[in-house]
């Protein structure tokens, strides 16, 4: 028989306006002491040098993570040129200098290339993982850490001040898995000098925005106060990119046995909402969330039941 699970069941997304020099499981750990909450997660890791939305998922809403951290990401940045470091932000030694600043028309002739599905080389302090050990713990140990290039994808990079000579702010709509820290590197080494960000702040994720954020503060004044229910979200809020399907109680009781339910029936109620074989959906019964399906053959199959 496994353990129960200790704290209140609380379901839904919590979104955490993460200040610096906390990482994200700092935030999870504060989090679960303050509600109480039997379980938390984090939709998207921010470094502690970073600040921001910080989507944190409780109970079943932990089910719907990897929708969160699929989606597009915006963030505002400071690049401070002529410093590299070894990890790309603040907190890293000193790796190179350069006396050349960048001038406006300079950067914004460089930003092009860094629109699109680009190639990226990860921050040697970073949490990829190399043969099952995370980057950042080798190059805490002094070892060697080589990384490959991945690709990425950037919406949109603009220019948004030229602070100084020293200094320049960005804004950044990237997809799944875009290192601003190696951005800033990147653009600095495309006109000839270095860089390292100086500040980061993350103003979006998928859905959620700082509209829709508490800080720690607040919450610690809220704790577990009735109050808390108007900052939490509802699991299906991370949905809001997905095919809902409207279920009877006959059908969201198949779902919950884990039993496919017939796609020509739920089809035939909702007729202007089709949906493609392969595609992954929210099946709701009565406004509430049963699961995440996923439309094969013509059935519609549980993949993930959220218990509500």
């Amino acid at each position: 028989m496994g353990r129960k699970r200790r704290g209140i069941p609380i379901h839904g997304w919590l979104i955490i306006d993460k200040p610096l020099g906390l990482t994200s499981n700092q935030v999870v750990g504060r989090v679960r002491r303050l509600t109480n909450a039997a379980k938390v997660g984090h939709g998207g890791t921010l470094d502690p040098l970073a600040s921001g939305i910080l989507p944190l998922a409780l109970g079943e809403a932990t089910k719907t993570v990897s929708y969160v951290m699929d989606g597009t990401k915006v963030y505002h940045f400071t690049v401070r040129w002529g410093i590299e470091r070894s990890t790309d932000d603040a907190e890293g030694e000193i790796i190179a200098t350069e006396d050349k600043r960048p001038t406006k028309d300079e950067i914004h002739q460089a930003l092009k290339q860094f629109i699109g599905t680009i190639d990226q080389v990860p921050p040697k302090y970073s949490a990829v993982k190399i043969d099952g050990q995370r980057a950042y713990a080798l190059a805490r140990a002094d070892q060697e850490v080589t990384l490959q290039s991945r690709q990425i994808r950037v919406d949109r990079f603009e220019l948004l001040e030229m602070v100084d000579d020293d200094h320049a702010t960005f804004e950044v709509e990237s997809g799944k898995g875009a290192y601003m820290r190696s951005l800033g590197r990147d653009l600095a080494r495309a006109m000839g000098t270095v860089g390292h960000i100086s500040e980061l702040r993350r103003i979006s994720v998928g859905g959620f925005s700082e509209k829709d954020a508490i800080s720690l503060d607040k919450l610690e004044e809220l704790g577990h106060s009735a109050a808390l229910e108007d900052y939490l979200l509802a699991v299906e809020t991370a949905l809001d990119d997905i095919p809902a399907l409207a279920l009877t109680e006959a059908e969201a009781r198949r779902l919950r046995n884990g039993q496919p339910v017939s796609l020509l029936a739920v089809a035939r109620r909702s007729p202007q909402n089709a949906v493609p074989q392969g595609a992954t959906v929210c099946a709701m019964e009565d406004g509430k969330p049963v699961a995440l399906a996923r439309v094969e053959g013509g059935e519609v199959r549980p993949v993930r039941v959220l218990n509500l």
